[in-house]
């Protein structure tokens, strides 16, 4: 099985070194951070997709932990998916945007479906949980494999998050599919997918472990059944041909992953919190320092954030560099790895 390297950490600074830094920053950030300072409150929020999304779950729980325990004032803005807020995060409209590792590259270099509007002041700040994709059909389904999609109805197209394409291909492709040779379900994003499932309008849908919307689905339904992946060369080799910042990660039965009735492998990639050259240096520091320090209250607000691995905030997005924010808090914490 790949999993993705983890850098090395440095020697740690002090606590003491860090909480003093933390204090004098706080004033700054809050300043410049405070409702209305930036132009209706933009650089107050954190830019997720549609409510029942898991990128929706995870800045809102980022947002409550920044607030309540980094005194750092954010809210949520939630847009129709990643396509359309990264731009605005780009241009310093919003302070922060939750994305994946491989859409902030396409992004940031203008490929694929950011062709022509290469985001080049766009940042990461700090790798947050492996995002494990799976495809789901009714517990009792005579579907077992992704192979035995064929002939049926699955949702395709999204238009308004055009990320899932590749991704859906990726997770048809390890089992020798194409979206050609299924029922074609249009489809504008992963919610609308997961609704056209519950209504009866599709036979299975594609969405991330752990999601309000899979739980909302699997109550729906009378139970899920996530489909399997091949732990195998030729699965993960299908897969990086069509997204290669993906993997295959382990994954178990258990109340945080709802169709999961055995273990299996899932398509896997990782969320990560963008920001601008734009977003104030303090403003990105005191984030990552409240997620570095506070992984349990994370954890508890939402359950993927049991993933979340305070020493791995930091790897290797090719074409990508680093916030300076991020990198300063990084370096005294002892995660700075051999990063832009």
């Amino acid at each position: 099985m790949v999993q993705v390297s983890r850098p090395e950490p440095l020697p740690r600074a002090s606590a003491a070194k860090r909480g003093t830094r933390r204090q004098l920053l706080l004033g700054a950030a809050c300043a410049v951070l405070a409702p209305g300072a930036a132009g209706a409150g933009g650089l107050s929020s954190i830019a997720v997709s549609s409510p029942g999304s898991v990128f929706h779950s995870a800045g809102s729980a980022l947002a409550v932990v920044v607030n309540e325990e980094g005194g750092l004032p954010v809210t949520v803005q939630a847009f129709a998916s990643p396509n359309v807020y990264l731009p605005a995060v780009d241009a310093g409209q919003i302070a922060f945007g939750i994305s994946n590792v491989g859409d902030a590259r396409l992004a940031h270099v203008g490929e694929m479906h950011f062709t022509g509007r290469a985001l080049a002041r766009l940042r990461a700040a700090a790798v947050m949980f492996p995002l494990r994709m799976a495809i789901y059909v009714p517990k009792d389904s005579p579907i077992r494999t992704i192979a035995d999609l064929r002939g049926h109805r699955l949702p395709t197209g999204f238009a308004g998050q055009k990320t899932l394409v590749p991704l859906l291909a990726a997770l048809l492709a390890t089992a020798g599919l194409t979206t050609q040779e299924i029922e074609q379900v249009r489809v504008p994003n992963v919610v609308g997918g997961a609704n056209a499932f519950i209504e009866g309008k599709a036979d299975a849908f594609f969405f991330a472990l752990g999601a309000a919307k899979v739980r909302e689905a699997d109550a729906a339904v009378g139970g899920l059944r996530v489909l399997p992946v091949d732990d195998t060369p030729e699965a993960l080799a299908a897969v990086r041909r069509n997204w290669p910042a993906g993997y295959l990660l382990a994954v178990a039965p258990g109340p945080a992953n709802p169709g999961v009735l055995e273990p299996t492998v899932a398509l896997t990639h990782d969320a990560v919190v963008v920001a601008s050259t734009l977003t104030p240096d303090d403003a990105v520091y005191a984030l990552v320092q409240a997620m570095h320090e506070h992984p349990d209250a994370l954890a508890a607000a939402f359950g993927p954030f049991s993933l979340f691995d305070p020493n791995r905030m930091m790897v290797d997005i090719p074409d990508v560099d680093w916030h300076p924010g991020a990198l300063a808090y990084y370096r005294e914490a002892g995660l700075l790895a051999d990063a832009r």
